[in-house]
């Protein structure tokens, strides 16, 4: 799913009494609580988690923002296979970026794009590849893929990177997750969804064995083997006063892809604090700014159709009959097109401007190794970090 869509209640305290008791058939004490029995010596919170009875979000320590923005490149699953990203990462981090979105879709936008490579098996071939964090932009962990699965993937991307995971999430679009046959409800019932399965994750994310009863998951007898040493950030996607709402309430981080200072603002306001702010924009570096502008429109019109079409189209042939929506002007207004560093600078800097602390990019089309060498010469030295 891309950050385009997003946006849960804290997680409620799993014990409430607890008392010891022996099993005489493995001879192993038990910590007995509230609708689960957990192995005595996973009772006590692991280094870095809070006790269960206090499970929230991530520690301060390890969501704040940095003092300075930070420059990442975002990749793009939707028209890259896995290959080409892994390249895309190596050449990102020796042109200078400090970070890494990846966009995570069972289907890409339309056919142009045509690409829509296993995100998680792309993320273990970064965590060899490069040593810059990575960051699922975004995730929808509530209809095609459970959380329960998704928190295991999480995890495991987590060790593999040395801990240099946050793992993004949203409320989805019906292009990716309709796939199972499953009714795509409506916005305010995703976000409820969102929140739950953020709850889940959370708990999985400790190491413990998990029972949950909710009003749209169960989990029972679910333990992770294998987690960080340090619980995952979780980062909400977010663009609406609502969906914002929850991203400042169970959110270790904010992402949206305006430069809205208004709604960072009210993300901070809100309850999330000095949590990472993340923002990207997508950009067609070329010498013709005419010819960056017709592959920008042809490839990534999807990004400016209007209203909800982007949450409700099913397939991507759906979105090739709403293209004739999006004009060339309007892809002139909206998205940095050209080789002009400028323009390019002034893009990122209205983000940095905004309050946000990381801001990624993303090259449309071909011309990645001219982008990477425009950026590593004309644009990120001019940035402050």
């Amino acid at each position: 799913m891309s950050p385009r869509t997003g946006a849960g209640q804290r997680p409620y305290a799993l014990l409430s009494r607890v008392r010891l008791t022996y099993v005489r058939v493995f001879r192993v004490p038990l910590v007995r609580a509230a609708k689960r029995v957990v192995p005595r010596r996973f009772a006590r919170a692991r280094p870095g988690y809070p006790a269960a009875d206090r499970l929230t979000r991530v520690s301060p320590n390890e969501t704040e923002a940095p003092s300075m923005p930070e420059y990442g490149c975002f990749l793009s699953t939707e028209e890259w296979g896995p290959a080409d990203l892994v390249e895309q990462a190596r050449m990102a981090e020796q042109a200078g970026f400090q970070c890494l979105w990846i966009s995570d879709h069972y289907h890409p936008w339309n056919g142009e794009q045509g690409q829509s490579p296993f995100v998680w098996s792309v993320i273990g071939a970064l965590s060899e590849a490069v040593s810059l964090p990575v960051q699922t932009a975004v995730t929808c962990p509530t209809v095609r893929i459970h959380p329960a699965v998704l928190a295991q993937a999480a995890a495991t991307a987590s060790v593999m990177a040395g801990g240099r995971f946050r793992l993004g999430v949203g409320s989805g679009e019906a292009l990716n997750e309709h796939i199972l046959g499953d009714h795509w409800p409506p916005a305010h019932v995703r976000l409820e969804m969102l929140e739950e399965a953020v709850q889940v994750m959370r708990h999985l994310f400790t190491g413990r064995t998990v029972n949950h009863r909710g009003t749209h998951y169960t989990v029972e007898n679910a333990r992770l083997y294998t987690v960080p040493d340090e619980p995952v950030p979780i980062d909400v996607s977010a663009f609406g006063p609502k969906a914002t709402a929850l991203a400042s309430r169970v959110g270790d981080g904010y992402i949206t892809m305006t430069p809205d200072e208004a709604m960072v603002t009210r993300y901070r306001k809100g309850g999330g604090g000095a949590g990472l702010v993340s923002g990207g924009m997508k950009v067609c570096c070329g010498p013709d700014r005419d010819e960056a502008v017709r592959t920008a429109r042809r490839l990534w019109y999807s990004d400016l159709l209007p209203g909800e079409l982007g949450q409700i189209l099913p397939t991507p042939r759906h979105f090739e009959q709403a293209e004739a929506l999006v004009t060339e002007d309007m892809v002139r207004e909206n998205m940095v097109c050209g080789d002009d560093a400028d323009e390019h600078v002034a893009a990122l800097g209205a983000f940095a401007d905004a309050g946000f602390d990381r801001i990624y990019v993303n090259q449309i089309g071909p011309g990645q190794r001219g982008f990477f060498d425009f950026y590593r010469t004309k644009v990120l030295p001019q940035l402050p970090r």
